[in-house]
């Protein structure tokens, strides 16, 4: 029996159950749904296929850590196949036309739990790139009846500053990647699922012990990340779009007194912030990185985008959500 999950807007139809998502009723006609096939080979359309990209990082055994080939395009078309082979040893293929479709493979030790992280990862941010949406590598917080977004090099406290309003009741909208709709006269951020990836540093910050959380995958031997659940008590996810209205770039943390602080910066800035931090841009072509180009721009109109300077002291942290809150507190009444 196929199983119907929504993820960033998009409705899987899947022949097996995806960890960490929750089952729906499915809404969508058959044309809409994206169907995920689990741990079955490869359908056998893998040597039409010619060599696209190459991760220039490789593992400890030489191998990139991502190799994609694609069908050529034919008649000004674009690519009908993609095929993902991860150096740990899992293998998708996407289907862009007639319609979509997903099949993934592994390979021994590696489980379906492992294939799950990739999909919900780069494989879904990859298919909304195809579509033409904007996907930030960033976490979103639901204050009100908006969203909030962090952006921020890998480090830098995306999902700790999530996680941290999360404690204080506020509910999640999506972690590690946010998908923006556009939505006149603003840009909407669909829902992801109902997890936050932390590093056990920081889980030890937020809850005192590095134990405290579950692994994402307990039986891998490199994935150190823990997730936090929103569906356990005390915690919210937020199932619904909401309209975004105020960006925070997270800077590198400052041991100065006055930290944290907000600074503000130009335009270029902003946009050459939000064009670094959109997610798996390393597979865009040049006309797909023009047209997220366009839409950035617009997304600025729109947006406030502003930088801020975290405390490095963990301590600090209920600082940081007190001055976020206040300086959101501070736009909407010069807005009234």
């Amino acid at each position: 029996m196929m199983i119907h999950y929504q993820v960033y807007g998009l409705e899987l139809c899947s022949d097996a159950p995806i960890p960490g998502v929750a089952p729906v009723t499915s809404t969508l006609p058959p044309e809409n749904l994206i169907p995920v096939s689990w741990g079955q080979p490869l359908p056998q359309r893998l040597n039409h296929l010619a060599p696209w990209y190459v991760s220039p990082t490789r593992d400890l055994a030489g191998l990139p850590l991502l190799r994609v080939w694609r069908s050529s395009p034919q008649e000004s078309l674009s690519p009908n196949f993609y095929h993902f082979r991860y150096s740990e040893g899992v293998d998708f293929l996407v289907q862009c036309r007639p319609t979509w479709q997903i099949w993934t493979t592994w390979q021994p030790p590696l489980t379906l739990e492992d294939a799950a992280t990739y999909l919900l990862g780069p494989i879904l941010g990859f298919i909304l790139r195809l579509k033409g949406l904007i996907c930030l590598h960033a976490s979103a917080v639901a204050i009100g009846n908006q969203a909030i977004a962090f952006l921020g090099s890998s480090g830098a406290g995306k999902s700790t500053t999530a996680a941290a309003f999360a404690q204080q009741g506020y509910p999640i909208l999506a972690d590690d990647v946010v998908v923006l709709t556009p939505h006149q006269p603003q840009f909407l951020v669909q829902p992801a699922y109902p997890r936050l990836r932390l590093w056990s540093e920081s889980v030890q910050h937020l809850y005192g012990s590095p134990e405290h959380l579950p692994r994402i995958v307990p039986s891998h031997p490199t994935w150190h990340k823990q997730y936090l659940d929103l569906t356990q008590p005390g915690y919210q996810f937020q199932p619904n779009p909401l309209p975004l209205k105020a960006i925070y770039h997270l800077q590198p943390r400052s041991d100065q007194d006055h930290a944290p602080y907000l600074t503000s910066a130009s335009l270029r800035d902003h946009l050459i912030t939000l064009v670094t931090n959109t997610y798996t841009n390393y597979l865009l072509d040049k006309p797909q990185r023009q047209q997220e180009f366009i839409l950035l721009h617009e997304l600025l109109k729109m947006t406030l985008v502003k930088k801020i300077t975290p405390h490095k002291h963990p301590e600090r942290l209920p600082q940081l959500l007190e001055l976020i809150l206040a300086d959101l507190a501070n736009l909407a009444q010069k807005n009234q």
